[in-house]
């Protein structure tokens, strides 16, 4: 099956487990069953109904593969699923059975308790993901490395700072997913509980209790504001996961080697190339996060749906939002990984801090001059003496102090010490150290 190979090795394989056809046709009879109860409960279905529904269906085979095929001529699962179960019920109780719900009903609700646990499996991941996050600020705050814009070197920052932003995204996205709700789906044919009256909406808080759920305002066959909550809330997170697997993967090149990702056995092994060691995990959660984000473009177009029920936009929702789910649960267990195992090599990033020979520093320096010189020299002679490091591979200090102009204003108006600091990475790290404790602070809260 092509997506034993294709899609699956993106996704959370506990997940995976857990979510199947045989799965959906659980929840699909756990909302049935509670919708008897509740109605029982108030006197609409006689004493004793649901009970005898439930002795009769939770013991019951359902035919998953003649569901499936059942969708090719109603549309959905839930058309097949009410007719099986209908066949396996007594007579007396037939006309219960799915009473006052339509088919919308079924599935939304099902999608639903599909979702519950899994989002409560992305909570303890991105969990793990902050704490080993935070372990890993706490001891690089202070370790000192080459901040890059447009892919260039640019300014000194530490690499605790790196991590807080990481850390700070995926916990973002760990809050908004936390304040999603999951609601119960219970309108009837066109959403306002036709023949029920006003003990549709009693029938629908109680189902959502039953279920745990949330309930909603109204029915919300066509007002898709939860789905689209939901999506975006997963392609948020998905992102920031992203973000993190992207800087990762830039810094383990080998030409940089700042960091590496966790050794395993096999792991990260090339095809033909035996001394390769590819950034595999960032891989996986990339290929995650790409195919969140088309899901969420599908789920984003079929937000606006047409009067009382979805032509195709509903439909359409269905695998994208699961499959999300599935692809992010799968993106942040390989994250919780690479932040709980991550190689970090300092001593690669005081090499790579001195690649340009000290010129990233030429803009303290330029600042340094500026007083003495005027700006336009200042920054003239803090990059010609970077250029001049860089060509003749000395350090920028000692080009500095073989600038002309920099040598006639020595020991006069320049102090060759505070020179001599302004070409220090580790003495120009802005606000760097305050961040990570601002950032950690944050994260604790």
């Amino acid at each position: 099956m092509p997506d034993a190979l294709l899609q699956h090795p993106f996704m959370s394989q506990t997940a995976l487990a857990e979510c199947h056809a045989d799965s959906m046709v659980q929840a699909m009879l756990a909302f049935e069953l509670a919708l008897a109860e509740v109605q029982e409960a108030r006197g609409a279905v006689p004493q004793g109904a649901s009970a005898e529904m439930r002795r009769c269906l939770e013991s019951h085979t359902f035919d998953s593969a003649a569901i499936a095929a059942g969708i090719a001529s109603g549309g959905n699962a839930a058309i097949p699923f009410v007719k099986q179960a209908r066949a396996a019920l007594p007579d007396a109780l037939k006309r219960y059975w799915h009473m006052g719900a339509t088919s919308q009903d079924v599935i939304d609700s099902a999608l639903m308790l599909l979702l519950k646990p899994r989002l409560a499996a992305l909570d303890a991941l991105l969990l793990r993901c902050r704490t080993a996050a935070i372990t890993l600020m706490q001891a690089h705050e202070q370790t000192v490395m080459v901040g890059r814009t447009l892919m260039q070197q640019a300014l000194p920052m530490t690499f605790g700072v790196k991590v807080a932003h990481w850390a700070i995204g995926l916990e973002q996205a760990r809050r908004r997913l936390a304040t999603v709700e999951l609601p119960v789906q219970f309108g009837g044919a066109v959403g306002v509980h036709s023949g029920l009256d006003e003990l549709g909406l009693d029938f629908m808080d109680a189902l959502a209790a039953r279920l745990g759920l949330s309930a909603p305002v109204l029915p919300w066959h066509t007002d898709r504001q939860p789905i689209h909550a939901l999506g975006t809330a997963l392609d948020a997170a998905a992102g920031a996961a992203e973000k993190l697997a992207l800087d990762i993967a830039l810094l383990t090149q080998t030409e940089v080697g700042e960091v590496a990702e966790p050794s395993a056995p096999g792991m990260g092994e090339s095809s033909s190339m035996p001394h390769k060691r590819n950034p595999v995990r960032c891989a996986m959660i990339r290929g995650a996060a790409r195919q969140v984000h088309g899901h969420a473009t599908v789920l984003l177009n079929a937000t606006a749906q047409p009067l009382e029920r979805g032509l195709g936009e509903w439909h359409a929702e269905w695998s994208p939002l699961v499959d999300s789910a599935l692809l992010l649960e799968g993106a942040l267990e390989q994250a919780a990984v690479l932040l709980e195992g991550l190689e970090v090599n300092p001593e690669a990033m005081r090499r790579n801090l001195a690649a340009t020979g000290g010129g990233i520093m030429a803009e303290p320096v330029s600042r340094l001059l500026a007083p003495v010189l005027g700006q336009d020299a200042a920054k003239r002679i803090s990059a010609e003496a970077a250029e001049t490091a860089r060509l003749q591979g000395i350090p920028y200090t000692e080009a500095l102090e073989a600038h002309d102009e920099v040598k006639a204003e020595v020991n006069g108006k320049l102090d060759v010490e505070a020179l001599r600091q302004a070409t220090d990475p580790a003495l120009y790290l802005g606000s760097s150290l305050a961040q990570v404790r601002r950032a950690m602070a944050w994260l604790d809260e």
